[in-house]
Order: C-alpha cells, then sequence, then structure tokens
C-alpha cells in the first residue's frame, strides 16, 4: 500500500499548474507568398524547454530560465523575440517555400505571472513560382502545434506532434482530405486524451471500476458518464459554454475532487442508488469541459465540425473501455473470485486514487 501511494504520488505532480499547450498556427498561402501567425507561449522557445519530454514547465531543468523570462515586461520580450528570431524560425519547417522573414511581435498582456503568456509572432516566406502547395511542421521539442489553413466549410485543422508536418496546403482553395482520414485522425485524437496523456480520467474512470466487479453497476455508471460527457463537449465546443481561460483552474479542481470522491464512496458505501448515478453524471459534465478544452485548441471548421466532434467521442470512448479492459484481465480475472479482492485491491486502490485526487484537488487550487 505504501508502494502505491508513493508511485502515484510522484505522478500527481503532473497536474496542471503551468501545463504546457500547443501553440495554434494560422496559416494563409498566396500565389506567391506564405503568411503564419504562430500563438505561443514563447518563453519556452527562448528557455530551450524539451516539450516532447515533459507536460509542465515546472518539470524542466529550465525552469528558472522560463520563470524569469515569464516575468519580463512585454516590450522587453517582444524584443528578445526579435533578437532571436533566427534561433526559433530554425525549429519551424516550411516545405516548398523560401526562408522565414519576422512581420511583427505581438506580446498578449496577462499580469497574473501563474498563467502562460501568449505571443504571436507573424512571419512569411517567398514561395516560388508554380503551383506547388506547402506543408507546415516543426521540431519535435517544441511540443505539439495546431495548424489551421482556410476559412468555410472546407477548412483544415491538425494536431502535429512529434515533428510530423501538415498534410500539403494549396495556394489557392481547400486542402483535400478525405472524411475517412479526418474522422480517424480525431479518433486518435480522443483515445489520446485518454491513453496516455488524461491520467486523471483514467483514474476516475478506475474509480468507477473499483466500485463492483457486477456489470450492471459498471454499466450505469459508464453510460451516465459518456452521457454527461458528450453533452458538455458538445456544447463548449459550440462556445454554448464558455469558461474562461483564468477560471479553468476551477474545472481542473473539481475534476480532482470527483476522482477523490469515487474512489472515497468505493471504501464507505460501496452501493449502487440514484445518488451514484447522479452523481457520476455530474462530475462527467466536468469532465467534458476538460475534453473539449482539447478541441478548443483545434477550431473544426463547420464543415468537419460534427464528424470531428463524434469521432473525437469514439476515441474518448474507445480510451475508457481500453481502461476498463485492462484493469479486468490484470486485477478483476486473476483476484476477482477471491475472497480477499475487496480487502485486497480495491480498498488499496480506492485509497491510493483518493490520495491523489485529494492531492490535485489541494494543488490546482491553492498552488
Amino acid at each position: 500500500m505504501s508502494s502505491a501511494l508513493v508511485g502515484f504520488a510522484s505522478l500527481a505532480g503532473q497536474a496542471r499548474a503551468h501545463e504546457l499547450r500547443p501553440a495554434v498556427a494560422e496559416v494563409s498561402v498566396r500565389e506567391d507568398r506564405i503568411e503564419i501567425a504562430l500563438r505561443l507561449a514563447v518563453e519556452t522557445l527562448l528557455a530551450g524547454i524539451d516539450q516532447s519530454q515533459i507536460a509542465d514547465t515546472d518539470e524542466a531543468p529550465e525552469a528558472e530560465v522560463y520563470d524569469q523570462l515569464r516575468g519580463l515586461p512585454d516590450q522587453t520580450l517582444a524584443q528578445m523575440v526579435e533578437m532571436r528570431f533566427a534561433d526559433i524560425s530554425r525549429g519551424i519547417f516550411i516545405e516548398g517555400a523560401g526562408p522565414m522573414r519576422l512581420t511583427s511581435v505581438d506580446v498578449i498582456a496577462e499580469p497574473d505571472l501563474e498563467l502562460p503568456r501568449d505571443t504571436v509572432v507573424t512571419m512569411s516566406a517567398e514561395l516560388p513560382a508554380g503551383t506547388a502547395p506547402v506543408s507546415l511542421g516543426w521540431a519535435e521539442e517544441n511540443g505539439g502545434l495546431v495548424v489551421r489553413h482556410g476559412e468555410g466549410p472546407n477548412a483544415y485543422a491538425a494536431f502535429l506532434q512529434g515533428g510530423e508536418v501538415s498534410a500539403p496546403l494549396p495556394r489557392s482553395g481547400a486542402v483535400e482530405e478525405s472524411t475517412g482520414a479526418v474522422f480517424l485522425r480525431f479518433v486518435v485524437e480522443g483515445f489520446e486524451h485518454i491513453i496516455p496523456k488524461g491520467l486523471d480520467h483514467i483514474l476516475f474512470v478506475l474509480g468507477l471500476f473499483f466500485f463492483s466487479l457486477a456489470w450492471r453497476p459498471l454499466l450505469a455508471q459508464v453510460t451516465a458518464f459518456t452521457l454527461a460527457h458528450t453533452v458538455t463537449l458538445g456544447l463548449a465546443t459550440l462556445s454554448i459554454i464558455t469558461i474562461p481561460a483564468a477560471q479553468m483552474w476551477l474545472v481542473e479542481a473539481l475534476i480532482a475532487v470527483s476522482i477523490a470522491y469515487v474512489a472515497i464512496e468505493n471504501i464507505l458505501r460501496p452501493k449502487l442508488g440514484w445518488w451514484r448515478v447522479l452523481v457520476v453524471f455530474g462530475f462527467g459534465l466536468l469532465h467534458g469541459l476538460g475534453f473539449a478544452s482539447v478541441l478548443g485548441d483545434l477550431g473544426l471548421a463547420q464543415g468537419q465540425f460534427i464528424l470531428s466532434l463524434i469521432a473525437f467521442n469514439i476515441g474518448v470512448e474507445l480510451g475508457q473501455l481500453a481502461v476498463i479492459a485492462a484493469a479486468f484481465v490484470l486485477l478483476a480475472l486473476p483476484f476477482g473470485r477471491s475472497a480477499i479482492y475487496r480487502r485486497a485491491v480495491v480498498i488499496p486502490g480506492s485509497l491510493a486514487i483518493a490520495f491523489v485526487g485529494l492531492w490535485w484537488a489541494f494543488e490546482r487550487s491553492f498552488m
């Protein structure tokens, strides 16, 4: 039990105090040039943080450098970006274009030093004669990159990781991407938001699993959770519900509370009733807001919206089912029929989950 608590405590440090976010590139391709408006927390690049290895700036060896850069006045940071643009541009790959030139730097004021500060770096490059398309990407160590191109129902939006490049972006018209390719892309994104990125969602699902090995209680809880997060995922992505970025900590803190609650109830009152299902449904509404932040980064185009939303949600459900299947194979099959299953597996597992959830709630609220 002590080993489990130590292991979960180390994972708890991954909460979202200074979580890294993907950069967003708004791309315009014309007959003779490409223009890019790159919105990002530029301090991460200036500090030299390898974003492929960490999820939070506090975990980086360069954390102190990042904090110093974050404390610079906006104008000073803009001047530093201008001076070091050559270094920054070396991590940006544009296939089919000439060298990048800096157009402008706009640092968006954020007085709260505990929140990341966005900077919009606008740049352009000349294109050779002809009609050949261009592709955009950047170095793996720069982290995730959302690329948006075009307007209207055929606009293109993609989330790139690991040094990937975008689809070829035409000089006129829209990106030709099949419905199947779009669907598969967002299924994968939804799945990855659970495994491996969604530790908090994994723990919540495990909390539901530890409640009972009977399929009826598990089905009732998972169905309530799925319906709830589907509702808020759709409403938030449609901007019918909006949570200001400065208040997302509250959503994250309440998600942590939900993790602790289901785990504690597993220990104290493992009995299915309308209250348990209602509580799981309510917590599912919160988790849906967390899922929506991912799709919000992508800024889905109208023509892809329904397809992408459905595909992302399917990916999330597949991720949750994978967690349940793994728990069933590793825990229920070998130990589920044992008389000490609850005492040796359910209670220690729920205690560990409750510990992490309570720590996250404290960290996200006060640290």
